[in-house]
């Protein structure tokens, strides 16, 4: 498009080949005259032949007419892009406030990004028909009834009405943007259910017009048609506070500014809502470094989207036989494994209830000592086996070192102890239960002639009465076992260890992971009285024949050489601490000396202790350095017992953060700053899912708060990768897609400077990160429309995301699991794609099964294999 020549009239020349996208490049001189209230346009002459095409006026609200002369066939096919042009300059002219105002209906909104836009600014949850429009009504009906005082509705309780009890300040603003459209009808703070009617229906208008004005009278507090910066700082404070970002609260007024630069560039101290709605609509421009959103696909991508669906084919029969299909083929390793371990349960129940069948006691107890005998020769296997799934430093041994993983799930370690330790649960009921209700009152109660047979095993005189049997050696160390692993048990299970129950003051301490880590450690007791109880029995009197130190023999002395091992080694590794970082929400950093020999991969863990904390306690964090650093650094979430008096101790040595440090306090140890902090021991490294990122080419990283922790390591590893790779020729086939989910705003600051290093380094593209806020409320929702603005301006400006601080920008709420499946199958047919993923127990379902789906999708010949860390 040419220049605009003159003061208040002119030409300029409209390239139709740039509109269009057409064949071949036309010029057009239009001639315009710019009125105070209209444009007129005089003509519109094609350059080449330099005839006369067009000519009308464009009176009022700018619209072109519809009187078109002497056109040429060509030009008629481009007069509606021409209009839109036109419409374009008569917004830039000088117009009245009224005029734009009229001119904001007429934009024309063909546009994608207009489309978009369309599906924006919801205010509630609009219905997708009559009848669910009225459902939803009679929602908001039940709850006035329930919130109202005689009929009438208060301006405090309007959100919790209409479903907006989450963010009762910005609904408050919702009522009088709509109060001040009716004067004095609402003055008085409280509305009928008649007006609370109208509102409700003004809300879930789905016309982009009505929601577009509703925000801008949100915003212009004074109903004059213009919207001052203090105005917009004060609803963009609004908007920060009903998504729980602080620091954007903070900046308000920065962003503010910001807005009125862009949208006001004349100065003249006002937007109108024209300048909005071109904001909302217009094309996202985002910093040179940002990688591409995965929303826009290719005419591929949008094919393969639409031919991936959830199968439906066949009748029930066939859909049931292919789900069994697949599940063998996601679970056959643990169901191979799963099913010996069954087997050799039952053998030896077996085995021992047909010998037990087979003797004198038979004869007096039947099948309760048959049962009871079967049960305890499983008990022994179990209590052997449940070891060693717990022998950390054998199993990242037998992964590292084996090919082992190829058919044993190491993975799977802590489920199969915890179904091996409801194995035991049920041997202990079985076994018990049938000598204590069964055998023992048989015996008491049986003929002389028969207590004959049991004279080599109970002597001879009969036992006098039931507690014989419960305080002797065998009965003792049964009831004392059976109290202390109730004990274990209950402080093991879910609701103690993660403190979800609240018990009374002086109780409390029986929850947490501090409890159920002592309490465990009462097997140690547990272990010693059951080999006693083996030795000392009723039955079996010949030494060879009392088997269970056989059972334990062997695993006892791996686990005990296991934990000597790990006792010198945490000795050897007593290591420093460099820097603490204490960040506001309830997370903590620490670096540490990296000891000598000490070689570990990414993805793995390590155990820590501190002896100010605890002098025995020994937990778990990820290792979130890489392998080339010089340094070993851990992540923690400080939400548990043991995790929150770390905080506490290492709060006292803090100092709040200098300059443009992050975290809330920190200090950094070094020769100049000799500062004392607690002693600290390590133990590891130790194997886990993550560790074996490198047999992928493509890789789906996927981390849930803290989750994110095995995956900064293996980006960083990545990175150092690129940097000693740069001069090389050789491009590496590695690619990343990192999804970190979090919801609180102040977790981005834990690997801020990693996700600004990628952004800048990474040229190539080889790792595409994603952070999502779920705080916020999803992309198109009222509350955060003014959020999206200004984080578009500010990425577009200065290139940095003003959710997260960093160069990635954030997306609002929760990512769709299948859109972002489908993105990786765009990019990568015939790959075999490892997905990893670290959080709650919760996303785990949703993610396994996509991949599942899709690696059943005829259409697709991509494949992911699921690999997840819960906490």
């Amino acid at each position: 498009m040419g220049d605009q020549r003159g003061g208040e009239g002119g030409c300029i020349e409209i390239d139709m080949d740039g509109i269009r996208g057409g064949e071949e490049s036309q010029l057009v001189e239009v001639t315009i005259e710019v009125r105070s209230d209209s444009v007129v346009v005089h003509s519109v002459n094609n350059k080449d032949n330099d005839s006369s095409v067009l000519g009308y006026e464009t009176e009022d609200q700018g619209s072109v007419g519809s009187s078109v002369r002497n056109a040429s066939a060509k030009l008629k096919h481009f007069s509606q892009e021409l209009r839109s042009e036109l419409r374009k300059l008569s917004f830039n002219s000088r117009q009245t406030g009224a005029q734009r105002s009229r001119e904001f209906s007429k934009l024309d909104r063909n546009k994608s990004e207009a489309q978009r836009a369309l599906k924006g600014l919801k205010f509630v949850n609009t219905a997708t028909g009559n009848q669910d429009m009225e459902q939803q009504w009679t929602s908001v009906e039940m709850r006035f009834e329930q919130l109202a005082f005689n009929g009438m509705l208060s301006r405090e309780d309007f959100g919790q009405c209409i479903g907006m009890q989450d963010s009762k300040e910005f609904a408050v603003e919702v009522f009088d943007a709509l109060a001040r459209r009716r004067g004095e009808q609402c003055g008085s703070g409280s509305i009928n259910k008649e007006t609370l009617r109208q509102f409700w229906t003004e809300l879930a208008d789905q016309s982009f017009d009505s929601r577009m004005q509703i925000f801008f009278e949100i915003v212009d507090k004074n109903a004059d048609g213009r919207i001052t910066e203090d105005e917009v700082k004060e609803v963009i404070m609004l908007s920060a506070s009903a998504n729980k970002l602080s620091n954007l609260k903070e900046q308000a007024g920065e962003y503010a500014a910001l807005l009125m630069e862009e949208l006001d560039p004349d100065n003249q101290g006002y937007i109108e809502i024209s300048q909005l709605e071109i904001l909302l609509t217009r094309p996202m421009i985002t910093s040179g470094s940002m990688r591409p959103n995965y929303y826009s696909q290719n005419l591929y991508s949008q094919n393969l989207s639409q031919s991936l669906v959830p199968l439906r084919r066949g009748n029930v029969m066939k859909r049931t036989a292919k789900k069994w299909k697949y599940f063998i083929e996601e679970n056959w390793q643990r169901m191979w494994i799963m099913a010996m371990w069954i087997g050799i349960m039952c053998g030896l129940f077996s085995w021992k209830f047909i010998q037990y069948k087979h003797r004198a006691v038979y004869q007096v107890m039947g099948y309760c000592v048959c049962s009871a005998k079967g049960a305890a020769e499983t008990l022994k296997f179990n209590f052997a086996l449940i070891l060693l799934p717990v022998c950390r430093n054998l199993i990242t041994w037998l992964r590292n070192n084996t090919k082992l993983e190829i058919i044993v799930p190491f993975d799977d370690n802590l489920n199969f102890h915890k179904v091996i330790a409801i194995a035991i649960a049920i041997g202990v009921i079985v076994h018990g239960g049938a000598h204590l209700t069964c055998d023992f009152p048989r015996l008491l109660h049986t003929s002389d002639e028969k207590y004959e047979l049991m004279k080599p095993f109970f002597g001879h005189e009969r036992p006098p009465n039931y507690w014989h049997f419960v305080f002797s050696v065998e009965g003792i160390t049964g009831v004392v076992m059976v109290i202390l692993m109730i004990i274990a048990y209950t402080l093991a299970g879910p609701w103690f260890r993660r403190n979800r129950v609240k018990l009374p003051w002086g109780l409390h301490r029986l929850t947490g992971f501090n409890a159920f880590w002592y309490s465990h450690h009462l097997f140690a007791v547990i272990y010693v009285l059951f080999i006693i109880h083996g030795i000392f029995l009723y039955l079996t009197h010949k030494w060879y024949k009392k088997t269970t130190w056989m059972y334990l023999a062997i695993p006892l002395l791996l686990y005990i050489a296991e934990r000597i091992f790990r006792s010198f080694r945490s000795d050897y590794n007593s290591v420093n601490i460099t820097k603490v970082a204490i960040y506001p929400n309830d997370a903590m950093s620490l670096h540490i000396t990296k000891p000598h020999g000490f070689k570990y991969r990414s993805g793995q863990y390590m155990f820590v202790k501190c002896p100010a904390v605890s002098p025995f306690q020994w937990h778990p964090f990820t290792i979130t350095s890489a392998p080339g650093d010089d340094y070993l650094s851990v992540h923690i979430r400080t939400r548990g017992d043991w995790c929150q008096q770390l905080k506490r101790v290492f709060s006292e040595a803090c100092a709040p953060p200098m300059g443009d440090k992050s975290g809330q306090l920190r200090v950094e140890h070094n020769e100049e700053n000799r500062v004392r902090l607690p002693k600290f021991y390590i133990d590891g490294p130790y194997g886990a899912s993550a560790q074996d990122y490198k047999k992928y080419d493509v890789m789906l990283l996927i981390g849930l708060g803290i989750g994110a922790t095995p995956f900064i390591s293996i980006l960083k590893d990545m990175l150092q990768n690129m940097k000693s790779n740069a001069t090389s020729p050789v491009t590496s086939r590695s690619r990343a897609y990192f999804y970190w989910i979090t919801r609180e705003q102040g977790s981005f600051e834990w690997f801020k400077g990693i996700m600004n290093e990628i952004a800048e380094i990474d040229h190539k593209g080889v790792i595409e990160m994603h952070n999502y806020c779920t705080s916020v409320y999803e992309e198109g929702d009222a509350r955060s429309a003014l959020i999206t603005m200004v984080q578009a301006l500010n990425q577009a400006k200065n290139g940095v995301d003003i959710v997260s601080g960093t160069r990635v920008r954030t997306h609002f709420a929760r990512p769709n699991w299948r859109k972002v499946f489908k993105h990786v199958v765009a990019n990568h047919s015939n790959a075999t794609v490892g997905v990893f993923y670290c959080g709650p127990q919760a996303a785990v379902k949703e993610i396994r099964n996509l991949a599942q789906e899709f690696n059943h999708q005829p259409s697709s010949t991509t494949t992911f294999q699921f690999h997840k860390e819960n906490f």
